[in-house]
């Protein structure tokens, strides 16, 4: 495990995954962080869907609105968040985020503890093969 660092990433950049309509952006993965949480960046294009319901048995997770409107999940609502918008996701709950707008939208995720990082390529593959 590398010594924790200083991270100054500018806008944009960071460890890209691309899936159609969609784009995340690692910017601090269980690497850096000593396994404690991640975060990245979830651009939707517009009008498009997210990655579909499911849960984290053992991790919250936190977005916070950083462009646009998401819709998210929590449980069973639905939530718009818009830029400077919080919300926090319990471990075990089912969530999903999907842009409705016509315009691109993007959330911050926070994922705590970290090591979701290591589930994207065969996410970025999944969505290769199933649209």
């Amino acid at each position: 495990m590398a010594d924790p660092q200083v991270i100054k990433l500018t806008a944009g950049t960071g460890r890209i995954y691309e899936m159609p309509g969609m784009r995340a952006i690692f910017k601090a993965d269980e690497a850096e962080t000593k396994e404690a949480y991640s975060v990245s960046e979830w651009w939707l294009d517009a009008r498009q869907t997210g990655p579909g319901a499911h849960s984290h048995e053992t991790n919250d997770e936190v977005f916070y609105g950083i462009g646009g409107v998401m819709a998210v999940r929590a449980g069973e609502e639905w939530h718009d968040i818009a830029p400077g918008d919080f919300l926090r996701i319990p471990a075990g709950t089912i969530h999903d985020f999907e842009n409705r707008t016509y315009a691109r939208a993007g959330l911050l995720n926070f994922f705590i503890p970290g090591g979701f990082e290591r589930n994207m390529p065969a996410i970025v593959d999944w969505f290769k093969e199933n649209g």
